[in-house]
């Protein structure tokens, strides 16, 4: 059998746990896999890592960050490059909208992230702030 990422990425891997928080079904990661892998079986639970040890999951799949806390305390894991994908946040709004929605729309994300409201949420919920986007120029 190929390696844990080539069978992922490949679609071959006898089992893909989505580790982390369980994605909701319909989210980026789930859809991603649903049309992705082939001969596999995502399997899904409120707390990715204790189902993937309590079941001995081939792979696990999720957001970075969680998953890179848990490896580095279990000696047995590594984490594999490169990420499977990569999700850019945005945000959108109708195209009826007036400029001056936008503009504000705009300059209010651009205020948020340069006040480091971002980057606080960001590690408030335990992930990294450098993740945040930088400000407009």
């Amino acid at each position: 059998m190929a390696s844990g990422h080539a069978a992922m990425a490949e679609g071959h891997a006898d089992l893909c746990f989505l580790a982390g928080s369980g994605p909701r079904e319909g989210s980026a990661y789930d859809l991603y896999l649903g049309r992705t892998l082939r001969h596999a079986t995502v399997v899904r639970g409120d707390e990715g890592v204790d189902v993937y040890h309590a079941e001995s999951l081939d792979v696990a799949a999720g957001i970075r960050q969680p998953l890179t806390a848990h490896v580095a305390q279990r000696a047995e894991l590594r984490l594999l490059e490169p990420a499977f994908m990569t999700i850019r946040q945005a945000m959108g709004t109708t195209k009826e909208r007036c400029p001056r929605t936008t503009q504000f729309l705009s300059e209010l994300v651009t205020e948020l992230v340069a006040s480091g409201f971002v980057a606080e949420a960001l590690r408030h919920s335990g992930q990294d702030p450098t993740l945040t986007a930088p400000t407009a120029v």
